[in-house]
């Protein structure tokens, strides 16, 4: 059975792209998808696994698809018309370099579409290319299964009342369009690596997925370094996973963590992809994240860290994005570099920042430096904050260690 559940993980998502594109219906492609994975289950466990797995199950959907039509004279009859406007759109041509191994990416560019509310778009990526059930992904977004399956068929209906395609860009939209993809597949990497809510700092099955689309991503796009640098960024954090957590789950912060824990296959394939994503022309947001990740997993310690060039990709990242978020990281990274006033200094400057309201990452350094520069009033009153806002049990558990150790008699100097 595991070498079925395998082949269904693999097989799933290249499936349902290939019938969305022969039939031209998300609905259609998911039942009779799900159907021929159920026939599956029936057959394979007698019969053998068949030499071709993917082919198997691409039979018996597409006969479940014909079936379906023919008894459904007014559904063929839909189906026909959006058949006959992608015939009058015409072929768009395969991005730069060549045939596409398969059809998988017009899915990841129609989940991602901006049509789409951004909420949406992480969404309809767990469902359809990771393969996750409506629970599971509603789990993942922490929200009632009822209220994601709502979500998802508001998604679907936007992709058939606004007649988004179902293709991938041609060569001269794919800068406009990828940005999308490539959030997506972070923003699900971005709730494994720290869950906003529930007992767990993480959530390894949705980062290990979000690192899986990726590595399809870069299968299909092997031109694009931008891919190469999501992968890299995300291999280079996950290397560090086991090291992130003490034995009862509690929070590790990367000063405390057992780097010889750290996954040093993992770290150096992210050194090489870095290497792809910042060669060949200007850098890009994930290439530049990636290369600071880079630096952390290269430096023995917190102290013989790279801080300055740090710092100077901090710099890059920042004009690149904008991002106050960006500025809160390169906050805490003068810090290190000149100390916790230098930083603090920089945090104030964006106390005005709407986005930073209720941002806990923000509430959570300035507590720290100002505990640091030796401010324990006002880091106490930061940490209770920080507290407030705290989704996972093994934050809310660290922030109350650093709040008792301010608020205890004698600890001040700890």
């Amino acid at each position: 059975m595991a070498l079925v559940a395998a082949v269904f993980r693999e097989e799933r998502g290249r499936l349902l792209a290939a019938l969305v594109r022969r039939f031209g219906d998300l609905d259609l492609a998911e039942e009779v998808t799900s159907e021929a994975v159920e026939a599956a289950l029936v057959s394979w466990p007698v019969d053998g696994v068949p030499p071709r797995p993917g082919a198997w199950l691409m039979t018996t959907a597409r006969r479940r698809a014909i079936d379906r039509l023919r008894r459904d004279q007014a559904y063929a009859a839909r189906l026909a018309i959006l058949q006959v406007e992608a015939d009058r759109a015409g072929p768009v041509p395969a991005p730069e370099g060549g045939d596409l191994p398969d059809e998988r990416l017009l899915l990841f560019f129609t989940c991602a579409h901006p049509a789409l509310a951004a909420e949406d778009r992480g969404a309809l990526t767990l469902r359809f290319l990771a393969g996750l059930t409506t629970t599971e992904v509603a789990r993942a977004f922490v929200v009632p299964a009822e209220t994601m399956a709502k979500r998802i068929t508001r998604a679907k209906k936007k992709i058939s009342q606004a007649r988004i395609p179902f293709r991938v860009p041609s060569t001269d939209e794919l800068p406009q369009r990828l940005p999308g993809v490539l959030q997506a597949v972070y923003s699900i990497f971005t709730e494994g690596y720290a869950a906003s809510a529930g007992p767990r700092l993480q959530r390894i099955d949705l980062a290990e997925e979000a690192i899986r689309l990726a590595r399809i991503l870069r299968r299909l796009l092997p031109a694009e370094r931008e891919v190469a640098g999501l992968l890299a960024l995300m291999v280079l954090v996950h290397a560090r996973r086991d090291a992130r957590t003490g034995p009862d789950g509690e929070l590790v912060l990367l000063d405390d963590q057992d780097r010889s824990r750290w996954d040093r296959a993992m770290i150096e394939e992210g050194i090489g992809l870095v290497r792809v994503a910042l060669t060949g022309g200007p850098p890009g947001r994930y290439g530049v994240q990636a290369a600071i990740a880079a630096l952390h997993n290269e430096a023995a310690d917190v102290a013989t860290t790279d801080w300055p060039q740090i710092v100077a990709l901090y710099d890059v990242l920042l004009a690149l994005t904008g991002s106050p978020i960006v500025a809160v990281n390169r906050a805490v990274a003068v810090a290190m570099r000149d100390g916790p006033q230098a930083g603090l200094a920089l945090l104030d400057e964006l106390a005005g920042e709407a986005l930073l309201r209720g941002y806990r990452p923000y509430t959570v350094a300035r507590a720290d430096l100002l505990h640091r520069a030796g401010r324990h009033a006002e880091a106490a009153v930061a940490y209770r904050k920080a507290l407030h806002l705290a989704g996972t049990a093994p934050e809310r558990d660290l922030l109350r260690r650093r709040l008792n150790t301010i608020e205890q008699p004698g600890t001040f100097g700890g």
